[in-house]
Parts: structure tokens; C-alpha cells; sequence
């Protein structure tokens, strides 16, 4: 795609990142008989459309001599359909040894150093680094056959929410063509920054915010990474599933408790994951959801991957 298409109407980022989803999803799930078998129904209304993925640094395996490659055939002995790395910074021709070698695919990227290089700093030279950061990230996820690179666009503290929503908009604006030229796509997540919601609020918040900031871009290839666990403590993650809506390209998954004000393992707490199941299939959600909890080796994997088949009906 050339870069002039890189700003097209947002209709088209949810058929944009499906694509993308089903296809790698198709490829790496087919020989576990986990697409053959996605007949839809009332009970399990997501599975065969919402697949499972871990952020690389969840795998932590005893033998200190474990390669990459043990580290990916650790994930997908546990259950899971693919893996995201840290980007920008990995060996992509140990990176494709990896994939080759585990047949398991790698569907993103977690863009490096975005918390402490971020989008909004008031430093032009900061903004800088870190949009030469986000297109790093950009093409080694394209390089290693990912579609997504998730982003922390900056922090609340960095200035008066009208400039740093500016600043961070027009910066990373900049990656666009960029990112539409790959055909990867920039997934915004929520995060505790101070940004877009109320920090010291109540559970009554929406998504409002989160809906106009990613409506700015006005691009197919910005969009969520939903993380659900992350705002419980402020609102209804179903409700905000509901509003942002096609936005959502793809979800992080923790579990949280309001009662104790704590993270907790995925589907432990307080978190309504009846309504958030409810709310994925009413947007017809496809695509990938990313494991965000503490990992370790084979028996903590094998349990995250059951967590996340019960959260979300996929056994």
C-alpha cells in the first residue's frame, strides 16, 4: 500500500486487522483443530474468533541456556497461538529461526522505552526519539511477519491534557505512512498515565475520550489494544468494549479486583468478563488477545492459557 492511502476512513480498520488476524491466527491454530472446530455457539459465542497470544517476557524458562526458540515451543505447548515481542532491539534473523523452528508466529510487538520516551514531552527532541522508536518498532514487527505494534502514547504529567493530546496526535501521526505502507497497524493502549480518564475517579467513567483521541487519527492502522483488566477500576469494561467498538483491533487481559484495588490472575476478582465476553461478540471482535500477567515456565504458561479459556469461553 502506498503511504498516500495512509489516512482512510476508520470503517475499515476493523476488516483491516480481521484480515490480518485470521490469517496468521488460520496458520498457526488449523494443526490444533482449534479453527476446525469454531462452530459458534450460545455458550462459547468467541471461540474461533478470539485467539490467544503473551507478551514474550511472560516465558521464563529455569535452563539458562534456553534459546529463543525453547522460549516460543514453551508457548505453544502451553496453548497459546502466537507470541509479542519488545520492539525495537531483537535479532530479527533469530527471531524468524524461532517462528521456523516452533511454528509458533509472532502477531505484535510492545513499541520499547514508550514510557520513558514518550509522545508527549514537551522536549521536541524527546517527541523525536520517540517516534524514531515507534517506526523502529514498526518495521521489525512487519520484518517478523507481525501485524500490530502496541503503544503508550505519553503521560498525563507531561502538560495540560489539551497539549499533550496535540503534541502526542501530530507526532505520531508522522508514523502513518509508515504504518500503511507495512500494513501494521498502531494499537493504543489504556494504561494507568493519567490520560484520557480521570486517575483519582470513580467506576463511572467511559471511554469517551479514548473514542475521540483515537477518531483523530483518522486511519485504519490506529486503533486499541484493549487492555480489560487495566480500567475495571474505573469503569465498565463492557460498556467501554460497547463505545469503542471497531476501534478495538486488538485486547491485553488481566484480572482486577475494585474490593481490594488490586491486579489479580486472569478471570480472579471482581471483573465482569460475562459482560466483556458479551460485549466482544456483540462488536464482532476477531483478532488477538495478549496474556499481561505474571508468567514463569511450562506449568505457569499451561495455567495462563486455561485462565484465558475460561475467562473467555474458549475451551
Amino acid at each position: 500500500m502506498k503511504s498516500s492511502n495512509s489516512i482512510l476512513q476508520p470503517s475499515s480498520r476493523r476488516h483491516f486487522l480481521q484480515t490480518s488476524a485470521a490469517a496468521v491466527a488460520g496458520a498457526s491454530l488449523a494443526g490444533q483443530g482449534i479453527v476446525g472446530n469454531a462452530a459458534e455457539s450460545a455458550d462459547y459465542p468467541l471461540k474461533g474468533k478470539l485467539f490467544k497470544t503473551l507478551k514474550i517476557g511472560m516465558v521464563r524458562l529455569e535452563d539458562k541456556e534456553a534459546t529463543l526458540t525453547d522460549r516460543f515451543k514453551a508457548a505453544k505447548a502451553a496453548g497459546f497461538g502466537a507470541i509479542e515481542l519488545g520492539s525495537p532491539g531483537n535479532d530479527v534473523d533469530e527471531v524468524k529461526r524461532a517462528i521456523d523452528e516452533s511454528g509458533l508466529p509472532v502477531d505484535g510487538s510492545v513499541c520499547g522505552a514508550h514510557w520513558s520516551v514518550r509522545h508527549t514531552d514537551p522536549d521536541p527532541a524527546v517527541r523525536a526519539e520517540a517516534l524514531k522508536n515507534l517506526t523502529g518498532a514498526l518495521r521489525e514487527t512487519k520484518a517478523v511477519g507481525g501485524h500490530t505494534v502496541l503503544l503508550v502514547v505519553g503521560k498525563g504529567a507531561d502538560g495540560p491534557e489539551e497539549e499533550i493530546w496535540k503534541r502526542s496526535v501530530e507526532n505520531i501521526k508522522k508514523a502513518l505512512p509508515l504504518a500503511a505502507e507495512l500494513g501494521v497497524a498502531i494499537a493504543i493502549e489504556n494504561v494507568w498515565n493519567q490520560f484520557c480518564y480521570d486517575h483519582d475517579g470513580d467506576a463511572t467513567q467511559t471511554a469517551d475520550k479514548f473514542v475521540k483521541y483515537v477518531d483523530e487519527f483518522n486511519s485504519p492502522f490506529v486503533g486499541m489494544q484493549f487492555d480489560i483488566g487495566n480500567h475495571w477500576k474505573y469503569g465498565s469494561m463492557g460498556d467501554w468494549i460497547r463505545q469503542l467498538n471497531k476501534r478495538v483491533i486488538k485486547l491485553d487481559v488481566k484480572g482486577f479486583s475494585r474490593t481490594e484495588s488490586k491486579f489479580k490472575k486472569i478471570g480472579e476478582g471482581d471483573l465482569d468478563f460475562a459482560d466483556v465476553r458479551k460485549a466482544l461478540a456483540e462488536i464482532n471482535f476477531h483478532g488477538w488477545c495478549a496474556a499481561e500477567v505474571g508468567g514463569g515456565g511450562p506449568e505457569r504458561l499451561a495455567e495462563v492459557s486455561a485462565n484465558m479459556d475460561k475467562a473467555f469461553g474458549l475451551a
